[in-house]
């Protein structure tokens, strides 16, 4: 069985080209899971750190799907994907909501292959008809998640990717095709890769596929989709930012900002370039910057401040493609049509 009929197995309701948007916290919820899965993708819920959220999330796209779910009679999951963040989470807490609503797809993230194995483990116990996927950001990393938890499918995380990720990652154009070679000489090339990180549009996604991939994450793109929970502020940094090299940076002070830092040195984050990565950068320390973070807060409550400079705000490098508002639907149809014909089209070069 190839990896694209086992993703196609997996989740019988996907067109292709495979796309799914990212697991965003607080960005996707429910809403825009079910308008991303009803596309032909695969929709996605980010980890809400509340088990009663996500319970919250998980009831309401249940009742949005029931329609759907009942003209596809022969799934036995909720055709949604749950993001989980592993690093500080207690597993048994999580099980008998996976166990009661059983999501097509559980998406790990940021744990030690340990981890990762025992959540892979509990996950397949409790509802052995959800698939596990595994996100990592390396090579080796991915080697080891495959080896230890034989992932249904591993996302493979570019360093072009907005929000949390390995500190020292590659881009998906050497990531992709690296990991698959290394799979294939392990005797593992039957596990899907999919690619996240700086995939904006149909081009990225043709791109991720020509490199190995058996589809792709979008993250960033989705933020401008009506479904997504953001901020109207905040989406519109999101749509004036440009030149994403320029305009976002990778760095650890977007945590460090909050006092104690839960994130293990391995990771750091991509956000939109403001005045808390700035003050750091001309030389400020790190309580310097929360001060004076705090006076550009209270400052905000008088006068106009950009919400970049008191606020984190995460996004890819593709952020300069994001520029209106736009339902998810038609996010999901233009990106899979673009994808198809540029993939169609690269066959006359050959």
């Amino acid at each position: 069985m190839s990896c694209t009929t086992r993703i196609k197995r997996d989740l019988p309701w996907i067109q292709l080209p495979f796309i799914a948007n990212a697991p965003m916290s607080g960005i996707a919820t429910s809403k825009l899971a079910v308008a991303v899965t009803l596309s032909g993708g695969l929709g996605q819920i980010g980890f809400t750190g509340s088990t009663h959220g996500l319970e919250v999330e998980l009831e309401s796209a249940q009742g949005q799907l029931k329609d759907f779910m009942a003209g596809n009679r022969d799934l036995d999951v909720l055709p949604v994907g749950v993001g989980v963040i592993v690093t500080g989470s207690s597993l048994q807490r999580w099980l008998p909501i996976f166990e009661r609503y059983k999501p097509a797809v559980i998406w790990l993230s940021f744990g030690s292959t340990l981890q990762m194995h025992a959540w892979a483990r509990g996950i397949r116990e409790a509802t052995s008809s959800t698939k596990v996927w595994i996100q990592v950001g390396s090579v080796n990393a991915a080697l080891q998640a495959a080896q230890s938890c034989q992932p249904d499918a591993l996302v493979m995380q570019g360093s072009d990717a907005g929000g949390h990720g390995h500190a020292r990652g590659a881009s998906v154009v050497t990531l992709v095709p690296e990991a698959a070679d290394t799979l294939r000489d392990h005797g593992l090339s039957h596990i899907p890769i999919l690619a996240a990180g700086g995939i904006m549009d149909g081009r990225g996604v043709a791109a991720a596929i020509t490199l190995g991939a058996e589809g792709a994450v979008l993250g960033t793109r989705f933020i401008g989709a009506e479904e997504a929970t953001v901020d109207s502020d905040v989406r519109e940094e999101v749509f004036t930012a440009t030149d994403g090299g320029e305009s976002t940076v990778r760095s650890r002070v977007f945590d460090d900002i909050w006092d104690t830092n839960p994130w293990p040195p391995l990771y750091d984050g991509r956000c939109l370039r403001g005045a808390i990565y700035n003050n750091l950068e001309t030389g400020m320390s790190i309580n310097e910057v929360r001060e004076q973070l705090y006076r550009d807060s209270q400052r905000s409550q008088v006068e106009e401040v950009k919400m970049r400079d008191i606020a984190c705000i995460w996004a890819g490098t593709g952020v300069g493609m994001v520029t209106k508002l736009e339902q998810a639907a038609d996010i999901v149809k233009q990106v899979q049509e673009d994808a198809r014909k540029r993939l169609h089209d690269a066959k006359s070069f050959v």
